[in-house]
């Protein structure tokens, strides 16, 4: 718990909010994940990898999570994840058709030794701060897409705070999408 402690004042993290990977429901993910066999993957820009961090947050989590990208650029979007150069001139790196391209890039990538029909992914892309935004899509304009063999969607959210928060915000909100999929909210 200590260190929790020291990493939320350290990062500016609400350190409650980070607790929320061992609260009943972030286990009950887990065990749905498990009791279906399903897999979990990621592929995160404007959360900088703390998506994964939470995930992995909890014990047992080898089970599920193969792994994840932390795709910042527009080339690392392009190189890793085959979100297509069209989408991103077309629609931005912030946008509903680009985390759904790199959600279906995480899963294709882990497709050749897990059934793809197994394999869910979250994805995040967004403007955390405090500058970068435009009037179309100011700071906190974050999109969250989520892929599976059954169903795909995303969400566009509209965060305020510091960088941190809406970072936090952007991963807890792909958190909470995973469970909405999995019909445990």
């Amino acid at each position: 718990m200590a260190a929790l402690q020291v990493l939320s004042e350290i990062s500016g993290l609400d350190y409650n909010a980070v607790m929320l990977t061992q609260s009943d429901s972030f286990l009950r993910i887990s065990q749905v994940l498990k009791e279906k066999n399903l897999y979990l993957t990621c592929a995160e820009s404007c959360t900088g990898g703390l998506l994964g961090h939470l995930i992995t947050n909890t014990a047992g989590c080898s089970d599920y999570f193969i792994g994840g990208f932390l795709a910042y650029s527009n080339q690392a979007k392009i190189q890793f994840l085959h979100v297509q150069p069209e989408t991103l001139q077309t629609h931005g790196a912030v946008s509903r058709e680009t985390v759904l391209e790199m959600a279906h890039g995480a899963r294709n990538a882990f497709s050749r030794h897990f059934p793809l029909e197994h394999i869910l992914a979250l994805s995040t892309s967004g403007i955390a701060g405090p500058d970068g935004g435009s009037p179309q899509k100011p700071v906190g304009t974050v999109w969250v897409g989520f892929s599976s063999g059954t169903a795909e969607g995303a969400e566009v959210f509209h965060f305020n705070g510091t960088r941190e928060e809406v970072k936090l915000q952007s991963a807890l909100a792909a958190l909470r999408m995973l469970a909405e999929e999995l019909s445990l909210e």
